[in-house]
């Protein structure tokens, strides 16, 4: 297949400030792991060396995390603004050989590295199609944006992140089915559900 991506880098998006946690939860331990030591290592087991993390608020606490990973590290420095700022930050960052970009948040745990791998499988076999993952109802990342969403996505404002781009979409997306990424921990309360 000539055409498909063969370059995908994933973004893990981490910078967040953690408001309604009430510290940040990217440090937050869940199956013994650190939420956001546990996103890279799925994103480096999916896509190898080809990882990125956008880190932001308390990026001096969570660069330590990542010292053993082959991950590289952004760093956001528009962060409060929300999840835009991230990934605008993080597709500054791509190399100029990518063809397309996987992006995921460090705060979905269940998301495992296979249902990453099914997105870049999907994607490789889709090359110009935006593939996200679809659960309750809607869809939303991780996603696999193709190089012609390059700019679109550099031009995100405010806190709504991918979605609002994924909408637009239409006929040239393709849904993943991928229950595990309905749950993100945003509040204590969520972190007490799943360790139930």
């Amino acid at each position: 297949m000539p055409d498909a991506p063969h370059e995908l880098h994933v973004l893990v998006l981490a910078a967040g400030g953690s408001s309604r946690f009430g510290s940040p939860k990217q440090l937050v331990r869940f199956n013994g792991r650190p939420l956001l030591h546990a996103a890279v290592t799925r994103a480096v087991e999916a896509a190898g060396h080809a990882v990125t993390v956008v880190l932001g608020a308390n990026a001096a606490e969570l660069a330590p995390l990542l010292r053993h990973s082959p991950a590289s590290i952004a760093i956001n420095r528009q962060w409060p603004e929300g999840l835009a700022s991230s990934i605008r930050a993080g597709v500054t960052q791509l190399p100029g050989t990518a063809d397309a970009v996987l992006i995921m948040l460090a705060d979905q745990p269940l998301v495992t590295s296979e249902d990453l791998r099914r997105l870049i499988s999907t994607a490789r076999r889709n090359p110009t199609s935006v593939v996200a993952a679809l659960y309750d109802g809607t869809v939303g990342v991780p996603a696999v944006f193709p190089r012609q969403c390059f700019r679109e996505l550099g031009e995100l404002r405010g806190d709504q992140g991918a979605r609002a781009l994924l909408h637009r979409f239409g006929a040239d997306l393709v849904r993943l089915p991928m229950p595990d990424a309905a749950v993100d921990i945003d509040t204590p309360e969520d972190l007490l559900r799943l360790d139930q």
